[in-house]
């Protein structure tokens, strides 16, 4: 099972706020997908922001995090800033 710090963009204390969730692999990051695993923390770890969202993306797709699309960056804001309004 790879470890989550073996994946761009997941540091050690990333991985320990995902292992608290739950999330303790790269295979259970991807199955869980972004979206997912951010409502997750965001539970835990209220202070995450948009970063974060970004990083576990960019993290799944194997790429930095500031290397995603627009398009993505963009969606996924709209989800971020849907979450902040509830």
């Amino acid at each position: 099972m790879p470890e989550l710090t073996a994946m761009i963009n997941i540091g050690k204390e990333m991985s320990e706020k995902l292992k608290s969730v739950g999330i303790d692999s790269s295979e259970k990051l991807m199955e869980t997908g972004a979206k997912q695993a951010f409502l997750k923390l965001k539970e835990l770890y209220p202070q995450i922001c948009l970063v974060h969202l970004y990083a576990l993306e960019g993290a799944i797709c194997n790429i930095e995090f500031n290397s995603l699309s627009e398009r993505k960056k963009k969606e996924l804001k709209e989800f971020y800033d849907l979450l902040k309004r509830q």
